[in-house]
Order: C-alpha cells, then sequence, then structure tokens
C-alpha cells in the first residue's frame, strides 16, 4: 500500500468516525503502548525505549505526510521553529513519563501528570470554574505524591518534568495546529525531538540492535502511542469543541489505571483511587474557550 493511499485511507476514517470512537481508539492505542513499554524495561532501559518509540512514530507519519509534504510547499521560518519546539517538548515530554513509570504505577502517573494541562488551562481562562478545576486537582496530586514522596520521590521528579513538558506541548502545539498541515508537523517534530534526546537513549540501546525484536517492539510501541494516539486526537480537536475533549480527557487516569490493573497487577488502593478522583474532577471541571492543539497523555 503507497504511503498516498494510506494516508487518504486514514483521513476517510478520522473524518467519517465518531469523535467519541476515535478517542476511545486513541486511549487504547496510548495505554496499550505504555504496558508494552514497561515490559520491555527488563531488556531495555527506559530511556533508549522512548527514543525509539520517538523515531518510529516519526518515521510512520512522515510516510503517511508525503502527500502533504509535497502539496504544502517550503515551510516558513517560523514554521520550523515552531515546530522544532513542538517535537521536542514531545520527545522530552515521553522520556520524563517512562522514566516516571518505571517506578510508578501507570494510573498514578497519568493522573499526576495531568497537573501540567489543567494549570494552563487557568492560567489561560481565568475564571472562578477554572480555579476550583486547578485547586482540586492540586488537591489529588498531593494526596498521590504524599503517598510515593517516601517510596519513589525519583519517580514523582520525572513525572512533575513530564507535567511540564505537557504545558510546553499543549501552548506550542496550538501554534503548530494554525499551520493545517494534518500529521507531517508532528512527524517532522518528533524527528527533531529524537534527535534532543538520543543523548539520553543512545547510550544504552546497545540491546536492542542485538535484538531485533526490541527494536521492532519499541516501534510498534511508537506506532501504537504516538502516531496512532497523537495523530487520531489531532484530527478529533479539528471535529469537537476543546471543552467537549476535556471532559473526554477524564478517561485517560481510568483508562490508565484499568491497563495496570489489567496487564501490569497495579492495584490501586483506596488512598489512590481518592487522589485520582481529584484529578479527574479537576479535568472536568475546568473550563477552556481557546483551542488547544493535540493535549494527550505521553
Amino acid at each position: 500500500m503507497s504511503s498516498n493511499t494510506a494516508s487518504r485511507g486514514f483521513n476517510r476514517l478520522a473524518n467519517n468516525a465518531p469523535p467519541e470512537a476515535l478517542f476511545v481508539v486513541s486511549a487504547i492505542g496510548q495505554y496499550c503502548g505504555a504496558v508494552i513499554a514497561v515490559r520491555l524495561f527488563d531488556d531495555l532501559a527506559p530511556a533508549s525505549v522512548a527514543w525509539f518509540r520517538v523515531i518510529g512514530a516519526a518515521l510512520v507519519l512522515i510516510v503517511l505526510s508525503i502527500p502533504t509534504l509535497r502539496r504544502g510547499g517550503r515551510w516558513s521560518r517560523n514554521e520550523i521553529l515552531a515546530v522544532s519546539l513542538f517535537g521536542i517538548s514531545t520527545a522530552f515530554m515521553n522520556l520524563f513519563f517512562y522514566l516516571a513509570i518505571e517506578h510508578l504505577d501507570l494510573g498514578k502517573g497519568v493522573a499526576i501528570e495531568f497537573i501540567g494541562p489543567i494549570t494552563v488551562a487557568a492560567l489561560r481562562t481565568r475564571t472562578s470554574r477554572n480555579a476550583v478545576a486547578l485547586i482540586s486537582a492540586v488537591i489529588g496530586v498531593m494526596v498521590l505524591s504524599g503517598i510515593e514522596m517516601g517510596n519513589e520521590p525519583v519517580g514523582l521528579i520525572f513525572i512533575f518534568l513530564a507535567s511540564i513538558m505537557w504545558a510546553l506541548y499543549i501552548v506550542i502545539g496550538a501554534k503548530v495546529a494554525r499551520f493545517d498541515r494534518g500529521v507531517s508537523g508532528l512527524g517532522v517534530g518528533l524527528m527533531i525531538g529524537a534527535l534532543f534526546i538520543a543523548p539520553f537513549g543512545a547510550p544504552t540501546s546497545a540491546p536492542a540492535f542485538g535484538a531485533p525484536w526490541i527494536l521492532a517492539t519499541c516501534f510498534l510501541v511508537g506506532i501504537l502511542s504516538n502516531a496512532i494516539g497523537y495523530g487520531i486526537d489531532q484530527y478529533t480537536l479539528r471535529r469537537i469543541p476543546v471543552r467537549r475533549f476535556s471532559v473526554l480527557l477524564a478517561l485517560l487516569p481510568v483508562t490508565a489505571t484499568i491497563f495496570g490493573l489489567i496487564f501490569l497487577d497495579q492495584v490501586p488502593s483506596i488512598t489512590d483511587l481518592i487522589g485520582i478522583t481529584f484529578v479527574l474532577a479537576g479535568v472536568v471541571i475546568q473550563q477552556r474557550d481557546t483551542v488547544v492543539a493535540t493535549e494527550v497523555v505521553a
């Protein structure tokens, strides 16, 4: 199948399927990828898994974007700069997230990471509703962080760094979305981002080159989590209001918790569930009047 045919097929599916169905497929893809990644940590360092994930996703997205790249003409200097920053923040978000979930349960990590986008929403749309949303999320994060502070402080450091990258990703992604170049901006940006996280992922990547199945699995993670997950979310956000999408975002920590429970035997405690509930309340309560590019989990 040619890249042109694949691109048309994906566009047709994304434009005709119900937005909620697309969101569910995106969430499943992202957390299937996360579960596979966690299992890979026994054979390959998390930083290397993140690096190969970004490379794999970038290659797939660029191939799918060949028709768009040909029709779109030359990129301006501002476009190149924005796409580069977008890809770098995304790559570091992936890197820090994997370094975090090496120490934290998947659902708990995703919930804590939400402090980034909720803070961005509160700062960009200063309403009493968003203030309540931020307070609720902070309470949830404090509950979850308090549990981990004495056990896995390293995991907390990395998940907060991932949250910062997610916030930057949202702000920069809003600008990239206005270029209207489909997923080509994401593909080119991720390839640039892969170069920036290479110093972290490359030194420990030798096992992947010695075992082709590891390399192939890392690329599969990239396809599931980045190419499918992020790509679908871009199309979803073009079809539904951001406020509606923000409600759907509340499904992400729930989905991550369920996947962690079923596939990784990560059983949340009552305190975990209370903390996650406060974060979910913050996600649902928040009000966003400006369109945001691609608000997706790492």
